[in-house]
């Protein structure tokens, strides 16, 4: 059995049916759509069951969907190096682009460390806030960078501390 569709029937026993929103196919590799409110929870699922072992993230993503669609996306991109397979995961959040409303998504950096850096990442250049980061600040940029470079609606700054940028 293919280890995408085994994954669905494992996390829709352990779940209760309520961790998948939507499964995506239109990709080059499908995505499993996750509740926010669960990401965690079926991220430590995925890492510690014998038959998927995730125990390796390789990469986050953070999409703007762009501002008429007023979401974000983070997509987790996992393998399992014993086992030798890959899974997407996504979610999905609903986000008003107010600076003083950032988007939220808990961390999974209890779950794999290299989620640490990767969440800051997302956070310094898009502006997802991680709940329960143990260290989110900015990785990339001056911690007193104003706004979030790779957002869609992003405006750049003429100057930085006098200094043109342009």
């Amino acid at each position: 059995m293919e280890i995408f569709t085994r994954v669905q029937e494992l996390l829709a026993i352990a779940f209760d049916k309520q961790a998948i929103i939507t499964v995506e196919q239109s990709g080059l590799q499908p995505a499993l759509v996750i509740h926010r409110e669960k990401l965690a929870a079926v991220c430590l699922f995925l890492r510690d069951h014998e038959e998927t072992y995730f125990d390796f993230l390789s990469c986050i993503s953070a999409v703007d969907n762009g501002v008429d669609a007023g979401s974000f996306s983070v997509v987790y991109h996992l393998a399992s190096i014993p086992h030798q397979h890959q899974l997407t995961l996504k979610v999905i959040v609903e986000n008003d682009r107010r600076s003083d409303n950032l988007p939220v998504v808990p961390t999974v950096s209890g779950v794999w460390r290299t989620a640490d850096w990767h969440e800051r990442e997302a956070f310094d250049l898009m502006g997802i806030y991680f709940e329960g980061h143990p260290d989110l600040r900015r990785i990339l940029l001056p911690e007193d960078w104003e706004g979030y470079p790779l957002r869609k609606d992003y405006e750049e700054a003429e100057t930085y501390h006098g200094i043109a940028i342009k």
